[in-house]
């Protein structure tokens, strides 16, 4: 799957590990560039909903047409599919594009970028 970044910050972040444990703590560091290979490694989005761990599940209200996937808890890893055409954001078999945009704790409406 091709991954694109909302900004240069967060891409630094998910693509050297050294940086994601000088940001985040060692478990969150080393889990944040595990899920970030995970979305590069598969076909479709619909190759991350069959890692359980991963808890891929879609955002509603204001995150509407967002996706997450767990890391450490509270923090989850909030990224937006990329659709052609009339592709829905919900055809996880035909999503193969998505922009990582934060990680974040949309729980507690504390953010961390």
């Amino acid at each position: 799957m091709e991954v694109r970044f909302t900004n240069k910050k967060i891409k630094k972040q998910c693509e050297d590990p050294r940086r994601a444990q000088k940001d985040y703590g060692l478990r969150m560091g080393v889990l944040l560039t595990q899920r970030v290979g995970e979305l590069i490694a598969a076909t479709s989005l619909l190759d991350i909903k069959y890692i359980l761990s991963a808890r891929l599940h879609e955002l509603e209200g204001t995150r509407a047409n967002e996706y997450s996937v767990d890391l450490v808890h509270p923090y989850r890893l909030a990224f937006t599919p990329i659709t052609e055409g009339d592709v829905k954001v919900n055809e996880l078999q035909s999503i193969h594009i998505v922009r990582i945009e934060e990680v974040t704790d949309y729980h507690g409406k504390q953010k961390r970028r």
